[in-house]
């Protein structure tokens, strides 16, 4: 599973967990981190990333439009990126779940 991390999340996530997520990417890395939310979400469909987010937006469209792409909402307040890193490391199988099921587009994390 690819993952694009949203403008709100470290750049530095794409290195520290590519040994889990290879092939994923940052939006500042890819040139779309000022590009409006629909334009990202675009991109993250065409290329078959699922967004990791802290913003409500990205879910709000994935209910308002569907999927793909899948949306990981992380929900916990200001952290670092190195919380951030374990959130996504300790839930693994449950973003492995998400990749293959077909009626679940969201993924809320804390």
């Amino acid at each position: 599973m690819k993952l694009l991390f949203d403008q709100n999340l470290s750049p530095k996530l794409v290195k520290r967990l590519a040994d889990l997520y290879p092939n994923s990417n940052h939006v500042y890395h890819l040139g779309i981190d000022q590009v409006p939310d629909r334009e990202m979400r675009e991109h993250a469909r065409r290329q078959d990333f699922v967004i990791v987010t802290k913003d409500s937006d990205f879910s709000d469209l994935c209910i308002l439009l569907g999927f793909p792409p899948k949306v990981i909402w992380i929900r916990r307040g200001n952290c670092s990126g190195r919380a951030i890193e374990s959130i996504l490391r300790d839930h693994k199988p449950d973003i492995d779940a998400l990749g293959r099921d077909d009626v679940i587009g969201i993924l809320t994390l804390f």
